[in-house]
């Protein structure tokens, strides 16, 4: 009965994409009636994906044949965060030397932290490589690990992580170390946590969600510089 199931449900195009977004729609509910840190949207619409292939017993492949559509939508949706810096832009020049100084800061402390835990583990260079780009949005990440020789499945992971536990731990965070300015918070959920991370400063407002969403773009494109030069000290 299982194979049965298994078989019709693969030769269904859309059966990825149409679990995926049912997985989503139901953890964004249960998010929203919940209101649990914990319980994010992307965290628990993945258990909820694995869990069913695992039920059906499908492998990643056949389920991806469906889902891999949704992959279409991240550069767009990526690019749509153009929108709330637009409407900002009389604010980003009024603090463009902060700005540009607390991404910097950002970006640089993501790479410090990933060579120093590198060896502190005694990672080789290809995990050290794929963890490098774990703090800027999938859409860049991927290419930057593939160049630099890293392994992109768990960069992916790496960024799905960073991103989720950056969206979920943030406000305490930000209270714990005071801060309380809306640009601050923008440049620190997007710099650190990229589009995840984005999503969680547009429920915050609307300035902490154009910083965040410009944090996600400079920084994507100092990391492009930043990885082929620390990519050799491991």
């Amino acid at each position: 009965m299982r194979d049965e199931i298994r078989m019709i449900l693969g030769q269904s195009q859309y059966f990825g994409l149409a679990v995926s977004v049912a997985a989503y729609l139901f953890a964004a509910w249960l998010r929203k009636k919940t209101k649990l840190a914990i319980l994010n949207p992307l965290l628990i619409s993945s258990a909820l994906i694995i869990g069913c292939l695992v039920c059906v017993g499908m492998d990643y492949e056949t389920y991806n044949k469906g889902a891999g559509f949704l992959g279409w939508l991240l550069t767009p949706a990526t690019v749509c965060l153009a929108i709330p810096l637009y409407r900002q832009l009389n604010l980003l020049r009024q603090h463009g030397a902060a700005v540009l100084i607390s991404i910097l800061a950002g970006v640089a402390t993501s790479a410090v932290s990933v060579f120093l835990l590198s060896k502190a583990l005694g990672l080789g260079h290809v995990h050290y490589v794929t963890l490098l780009p774990k703090s800027i949005t999938t859409a860049i990440g991927m290419g930057v690990s593939e160049e630099a020789g890293g392994i992109v499945t768990l960069t992916v992971m790496s960024i799905i992580l960073t991103g989720v536990l950056g969206n979920m731990a943030c406000e305490l965070i930000l209270r714990l170390a005071r801060v309380s300015h809306p640009v601050a918070k923008g440049l620190a959920l997007g710099t650190s946590a990229h589009a995840v991370g984005t999503a969680k400063a547009l429920e915050m407002g609307e300035i902490e969600g154009a910083m965040s969403s410009l944090s996600i773009a400079v920084a994507g494109l100092l990391t492009v510089v930043a990885v082929p030069l620390m990519a050799n000290l491991i």
